[in-house]
């Protein structure tokens, strides 16, 4: 985690240098004009967080640095906001071919919409207010009870790599889980005995970015996880306990 999260200030840094010297230091590039924060944190929740942690967006990926920490050295060295945004906003627009990051269909605006609410957020200490604080919620709902045999986990429809409740419980026997997924963001839902952190699924649905699907499985009593197998999802929380009786 260390060797990531230093690897990506040095990329940061590196890129800080070479706006700075290109004159580009002081204001964003060609999109950044009339950019909308609560524009830039629902692109950046949807397109970004499932790689990239970052507070203030509740963003817990894992596979890409770790924003707040890159760029808090970037400030610590005397970098404005403004040049904070201007890297963000070429490296989304312009991904190094040689880097994980992928290119994202994204526009112009958009690439400085995420630009602008990054460099607003990265390494701020507090919580977003106001309509941005209504972006890419992360509150989890009751429970989700088995009825009838069938069961319901959702994902998080903003984005967030979190499914709708954090527990479920259900009655020993034949059951259907679904999840449904309106994200835009790719989840599925594995169902494992046990509460380990690597146990092997028993059943799981497809990998999708929208949809609802399901699997029916016959549970005994006892324990269960249930969780996201796309890379970095788990582990950035996207998981729960299903308790069986």
């Amino acid at each position: 985690m260390a060797e990531r999260v230093s690897g990506g200030r040095k990329l940061l840094a590196g890129a800080a240098v070479a706006l700075l010297a290109s004159g580009l230091g002081g204001c964003a590039l060609k999109g950044g004009q009339n950019v909308s924060l609560v524009e830039g944190k629902t692109l950046f929740v949807k397109n970004c967080a499932s790689c990239h942690t970052l507070a203030r967006a509740d963003a817990k990926g894992v596979i890409g640095p770790n924003l707040d920490a890159a760029f808090a050295e970037s400030i610590s060295q005397g970098f404005g906001r403004s040049v904070i945004s201007g890297i963000v906003e070429q490296q989304v627009e312009y991904p190094s071919t040689a880097g994980r990051m992928p290119k994202l269909p994204l526009t112009t605006r958009q690439a400085a919409d995420i630009a602008s609410y990054v460099a607003y957020a990265a390494a701020k200490p507090g919580q977003d207010s106001g309509l941005l604080a209504s972006v890419g919620s992360s509150k989890v709902g009751p429970p989700a009870v088995e009825k009838d045999g069938k069961l319901a986990i959702d994902a998080n429809p903003s984005g967030q790599l979190l499914y709708t409740v954090k527990a479920a419980s259900a009655t020993a026997g034949p059951i259907t889980i679904s999840m449904t997924n309106m994200s835009g963001v790719d989840h599925n839902l594995a169902i494992q005995q046990g509460t380990s952190a690597n146990g092997s699924p028993l059943a799981a649905t497809p990998i999708t970015a929208s949809g609802t699907h399901s699997i029916t499985l016959n549970l005994k009593p006892g324990s269960y996880t249930f969780f996201c197998q796309v890379p970095g999802h788990r582990a950035a929380g996207m998981y729960g306990t299903l308790t069986v009786k």
